[in-house]
């Protein structure tokens, strides 16, 4: 099995682009697959630079529907014309931060080879796709900006767009989202209803994101209360992205060697 970091918002290798974003690529003995593809065309350009060749890529999944994991998908599929993309269907619908529209690009949809779906998805034996994430303890403060159209409405985003793939591979399970907007411990409450355990590796960023010296008493109680408890697994997290830096600083002191940087261009495994 081989994870690499295509995108993220910072750079681990000197010619890879760093972009507000996340892309990961996975080879399994079945697949060739991307979690996310970024924001703009750097999937692409870092998959050059890293000797990827994304023609042989056979299954895309967006984990939820923002423009900056979605961006690169039609980048992508200039190069790519077969590779099945897999979103849930509510990932379609537009999406906001306050007045501006976060949200895919439609064209998207055009794409003879998206395949929406609505709920949890078994692609085979070693890729599950998991959504119905309705707990809402440690829930991300920034969620409150975001919204979404729903019957022609705006409402508050609940999220129900976000989608999680699990790859079982050498006897060892890897969870990986995007940006755990429905909170990482709501996430992995989910999974252990689906797998009766925790996994053993997860890839993901927390939505924690704000400057130095910006977050509320709350949003670190929040902060805080999440690394204990991630603390006490048995598991591995890798994140950055929409974690932040000044968050991930503070969730490191607490879950040390538990808890890995991400960095466009850095092989994981």
């Amino acid at each position: 099995m081989k994870i690499i970091t295509l995108v993220e918002n910072t750079c681990g290798a000197e010619n890879c682009i760093a972009e507000h974003g996340l892309s990961i690529y996975i080879e399994t003995e079945k697949h060739k697959l991307l979690l996310d593809t970024g924001q703009t065309d750097a999937v692409v350009k870092n998959a050059e630079a890293l000797g990827i060749d994304l023609s042989t890529v056979d299954t895309v999944v967006l984990s939820h529907g923002h423009y900056d994991h979605s961006g690169g998908i039609l980048p992508f599929s200039q190069i790519n014309h077969t590779a099945q993309i897999i979103m849930q269907k509510s990932a379609a619908e537009p999406h906001y931060n306050g007045e501006r529209y976060i949200g895919i690009d439609t064209d998207i949809l055009k794409l003879p080879n998206i395949q929406l779906i609505d709920g949890d998805m078994e692609l085979d034996d070693e890729l599950f796709l998991f959504s119905g994430i309705t707990g809402r303890r440690c829930y991300p403060q920034g969620n409150k900006k975001l919204s979404c159209i729903k019957n022609g409405e705006k409402v508050c985003d609940d999220f129900c767009h976000e989608q999680c793939l699990v790859i079982t591979q050498n006897g060892k399970r890897w969870l990986l989202s995007g940006c755990a907007h429905n909170g990482i411990l709501n996430i992995l409450d989910r999974y252990k209803e689906l797998f009766d355990s925790y996994p053993d590796y997860v890839i993901t960023g927390f939505h924690m994101m704000k400057r130095e010296g910006e977050h509320t008493e709350e949003e670190k109680a929040v902060i805080i209360q999440t690394s204990q408890e991630l603390s006490q697994l048995d598991t591995v997290f890798y994140s950055g992205h929409c974690t932040g830096i000044p968050a991930f600083e503070m969730m490191k002191d607490i879950m040390r060697d538990k808890l890995i940087a991400l960095h466009s261009g850095e092989e994981i495994l």
